[in-house]
């Protein structure tokens, strides 16, 4: 990923909390939201760590220690090498987990206290993949290898453990669809 590429995946994180990116709101966003700082740090060291110069490693590592720093600061925990689609929005920050295998598709919202994790055993053993424009509320739980479809908007405190299928809305424990009105709304400023 070359650095226009870079810069490219900041502004549309930037793009989807303020509809618009440029270099000042960069800054501005980075000293004021800690849920885009931590997804700044989170694809500058994605970034870093594909690329092969070795000036570039010990970069890396500065970085790397800043990121866990934010982990810790803000509870938020999620691998820069997670597959995660531009877009990405972390409305309010604490308690966040998101296994480092899962696949996170664009302009996903993730709210506080969610965690995105492995089933151990079961039928579904394995990690989750979420479809674009997805909205998680807060307290929500995602376990195991499932399918969220495309334009879907997942309560708060809901536990999914199967498929869900594209613009559907689901809540309850276990999540149950309630409708297919989807995302509309909560997924705001796509990219």
């Amino acid at each position: 990923m070359a650095l226009d590429e870079l810069y490219s995946v900041w502004c549309s994180d930037l793009y989807r909390y303020e509809g618009r990116c440029n270099k000042k709101l960069i800054i501005k966003y980075l000293i004021l939201n800690p849920g885009y700082k931590y997804t700044f740090f989170m694809r500058l060291c994605h970034h870093l760590a594909k690329t092969d110069k070795r000036l570039i490693k010990p970069l890396y590592l500065v970085f790397r220690m800043i990121l866990r720093h934010y982990m810790y600061k803000y509870g938020i925990s999620i691998d820069p090498n997670t597959n995660i689609g531009e877009g990405f929005y972390i409305g309010h920050f604490g308690s966040i987990v998101v296994n480092s295998k899962a696949v996170i598709g664009k302009n996903c919202n993730i709210s506080q206290d969610v965690t995105i994790g492995q089933a151990n055993r079961g039928k579904n053993i394995g990690y989750p993949i979420i479809g674009e424009n997805v909205y998680i509320g807060p307290g929500a739980k995602i376990i195991g290898a499932i399918h969220i479809g495309n334009n879907v908007a997942i309560g708060a405190n809901c536990v999914v453990t199967k498929d869900i299928p594209d613009n559907s809305v689901v809540v309850g424990v276990p999540g149950q669809v309630i409708s297919f009105k989807g995302s509309e709304g909560y997924v705001n400023n796509t990219v």
